[in-house]
């Protein structure tokens, strides 16, 4: 059995206080502990402030690319060994693990090429504006690095993703991180931690983890700091209403649980690509990673007339999926992550069938032991029932709603989620693609769209992109991550520098813009 630590100032640290113990969710059995006291939290934050942050800071844009491309390749050569841990700890399939892990080196060796491109140790923004009677007094707008620290707290479904995506844009802006990991499938990132530490790329204080508990770490950060969290909407107002963070101006980055929809377009005929297209990655959202993704469909809106037929080619694709232990090639589907999720998913399962009818799956368990929950298609009697806007099942579970086929009618229904990470729309009529594209777009951090011609050219919805937006208003949190360049923003500080033009261009014309 294997004993998590900490990795901080300097150290590895076993932690104090009662074990809290690591599951293999196919077998149930105990594969290791945490425990999740004993690290000395003002001193993890000095270590960063005073030694990773200047040593960042040091370096340009392309020396930490160069850094992030390190880092990606040391996932990369470890990655048979990481995907093993991520089937036995987190329930994932190879295909669910490698999912993870590449999108982790994925991300890591974008921004490195991202920033291989810059220049210096600031970046400009926009370009020089005259604010005198003459262009000899101008001003420029800089993103400097800010000095503080940034502290990702990650969700349990994406442990080598999650930390990976955070890490890039916070370490290419130049600013130290704490990893904290979600503890159900802790022990991939605790051995990608290992990884990271004896590969010496990053200097000293840049990158510390913690797989226990951050209690009380909140409490003592500054105006230079930074929180990006990824979990629940429950616990994101919790984290964003800390007084302490609310007092001194914390920047908060929430990334939240949402209630993403896919929307087939009136127009989809059978057997079209495009309702082919629609299909295959309503099934493959619901199934990869046993459901356990942010970005994974919960509500699909299908035309009246077409629901029938619908329900009827998801559930053969459902009941077609090959389910069990995830470490054996020939399965498709592994366990939920934990007996918590276990308990939570097919409680879900069942508040939902009091407002829609059960087409296959359910919530009795799909074999004992481990944390099995068959692929859950339901369909709604009544569209308009709040509880299928308002509740996430975070598992294999997603319902039918039927609507007209009206544009604006969907729309309404899709916006009560109050706000969600990805919609996807199916469609090849492009007077309803316009119209509930501009009326998703308010509500959601990224709207997807299928038709005939992205038939075969895409990665599905539930694939988060580096080069677009994460993130999403409202339920999904308010909070923006990756996007290029934009995923550095909330590391960053925007300060305008005022003076002789001259001036600014010596000095400063060196960054990009």
């Amino acid at each position: 059995m294997i004993q998590l630590q900490s990795y901080v100032c300097g150290n590895w640290n076993a932690g104090e206080g009662d074990p809290k113990p690591l599951h293999d969710p196919t077998t149930e059995a105990v594969l290791g502990e945490v425990r999740p006291g004993g690290v000395d939290f003002a001193a993890v934050l000095a270590h960063a402030r005073e030694q990773g942050g200047p040593a960042l800071r040091a370096m340009t844009f392309a020396e930490r690319a160069a850094v992030l491309k390190g880092l990606a390749g040391v996932i990369h050569q470890h990655r048979d060994e990481l995907i093993e841990i991520a089937g036995r700890n987190g329930g994932n399939t190879r295909g669910d693990a490698k999912f993870d892990l590449d999108g982790a080196s994925g991300t890591l060796a974008f921004y490195a090429k991202l920033g291989s491109k810059l220049d210096g140790q600031h970046l400009l923004d926009g370009d020089v504006d005259q604010l005198g009677r003459t262009p000899r007094f101008s001003g420029q707008h800089l993103l400097v690095p800010r000095t503080g620290v940034a502290v990702h707290i990650n969700a349990f479904n994406f442990p080598a993703w999650g930390m990976g995506e955070k890490m890039a844009c916070a370490l290419l802006a130049g600013v130290p991180v704490i990893e904290k990991a979600g503890h159900a499938s802790a022990m991939l990132a605790h051995r990608i931690a290992q990884l990271v530490v004896e590969s010496g790329i990053l200097p000293e204080g840049a990158f510390q983890f913690l797989p226990g508990s951050v209690s009380g770490l909140l409490d003592l950060l500054g105006p230079q700091d930074t929180v990006a969290f990824t979990g629940s909407a429950k616990t994101g107002a919790l984290i964003r209403g800390n007084q302490n963070l609310i007092a001194r101006n914390v920047r908060v980055n929430v990334e939240a649980d949402s209630i993403n929809s896919a929307v087939l377009g009136p127009d989809a005929e059978l057997d079209s690509d495009t309702r082919e297209q629609f299909l295959g990655n309503v099934a493959i959202d619901m199934t990869q990673k046993a459901g356990q993704k942010c970005t994974a469909v919960r509500r699909i809106f299908v035309p009246e007339d077409m629901v029938d037929e619908i329900c009827e080619e998801l559930q053969a694709r459902l009941e077609g999926t090959a389910i069990g232990n995830p470490l054996d090639t020939n399965h498709r589907m592994g366990p939920v992550a934990s007996k918590a999720q276990f308990d939570d998913v097919r409680g879900g399962i069942d508040q939902l069938a009091a407002v829609a009818e059960i087409v296959t799956g359910g919530s009795e368990p799909h074999s004992t032991p481990g944390y099995f929950v068959k692929p859950t298609l339901l369909r709604a009697k009544d569209g308009s029932a709040a509880i299928l806007h308002e509740l996430e099942v975070f598992g294999p579970c997603a319902t039918v709603i039927p609507y007209s086929g009206d544009a604006a009618e969907v729309v309404e229904l899709v916006n009560r989620g109050g706000g969600s990470l990805v919609a996807s729309v199916y469609s090849d009529d492009k007077r309803f693609v316009e119209t509930v594209v501009r009326g998703l777009a308010p509500w959601h951090g990224r709207v997807w769209l299928g038709s005939e011609k992205t038939m075969g050219q895409a990665l599905g919805p539930g694939a988060v992109l580096p080069g677009s937006i994460h993130g999403g208003p409202g339920r999904a949190g308010g909070g923006e991550e990756l996007g290029g360049l934009r995923g550095l923003m909330p590391y960053l500080q925007r300060t305008a520098i005022q003076g002789d033009r001259a001036v600014l261009t010596r000095i400063f014309g060196g960054g990009e813009s």
